[in-house]
């Protein structure tokens, strides 16, 4: 399938993809602005930094269970994430043109989120316990955050394979998905701000200008997602893919053609399509 037949036949999955990650970065600013603001009352209500990271991982993991299990999101498959796509594109579970098309939805979905917020109140997001809520290591260093991304990620991705094999396990795979943000905002963002999406890092520093360590964001996300992969690919030896969404129950324009022979039902779409 040519660029040009993915993007016509799947544009809104990729709008829907972009709508996602563009959400996710409206809540994350607005909960960050009303948890660290120090003019808001929430902010001093809290008390210690730990109350308010498991406050805002809650916000955000409940953001992504909304969002994974919305209609858009039960359509697209709510990867929101550039190294999710990749690792399914590696799994054969996505096609080339359509895990391209999402990347890129993500990423300008993500910063359009973050702009959105910006001119709706830039004083705001613009203030020095903000600055665009951007995700940056902490003080125990660059190797350690750039380890706790790469743990983090494979945890993530090894819980979506596995969970997505189950059938007791796959609607629930959204649920989990909520619960791991929840814990590794709470946990993990001390060590490295808690990205393990590379979209969602961009989304922060292209309009704050923080550029800090950009690198771990990417490296670290990909590696760890990519790895559980490639371990889990080659544990079961499967051949036949199964569905890539987050939300296993798609409807019948899935774009992973879930529960088949992804490549040949693919082929014989698209000659019957355009034979």
């Amino acid at each position: 399938m040519t660029a040009r037949e993915a993007f016509m036949q799947h544009y809104p999955e990729y709008l829907m993809e972009a709508a996602g990650l563009g959400l996710f970065m409206v809540s994350a600013a607005v909960f960050g602005t009303l948890i660290w603001h120090p003019s808001l009352p929430l902010s001093d209500s809290l008390g210690v930094e730990l109350i308010r990271l498991l406050v805002m991982g809650t916000a955000m993991g409940l953001t992504a269970i909304g969002l994974i299990y919305s209609p858009w999101g039960k359509r697209s498959g709510a990867h929101l994430n550039p190294a999710v796509t990749l690792t399914m594109m590696r799994l054969r579970r996505i096609a080339p043109w359509d895990g391209f098309f999402y990347i890129v939805a993500q990423f300008l979905g993500g910063l359009a989120g973050v702009l959105l917020v910006s001119v709706v109140a830039s004083r705001v997001l613009a203030a020095p316990e903000l600055w665009y809520v951007p995700t940056v290591p902490g003080h125990a260093g660059t190797l350690a955050a750039l380890f706790i991304e790469t743990a983090m990620a494979a945890g993530l991705m090894a819980m979506v394979l596995v969970t997505g094999e189950s059938k007791k396990l796959s609607s629930l795979t959204g649920v989990f998905a909520g619960i791991f943000l929840t814990t590794y905002i709470t946990l993990g963002a001390p060590i490295s701000g808690m990205s393990i999406n590379p979209a969602r890092t961009i989304a922060s520093a292209l309009p704050s200008g923080m550029w800090t360590a950009v690198w771990i964001y990417f490296v670290g996300p990909l590696v760890g997602m990519v790895l559980v992969g490639e371990i889990f690919r080659r544990i079961t030896g499967k051949r036949q893919p199964s569905c890539a969404g987050m939300n296993r129950h798609c409807v019948d324009s899935c774009v992973f053609k879930c529960g088949s022979d992804y490549w040949q039902d693919r082929s014989l779409h698209s000659r019957g399509n355009h034979s």
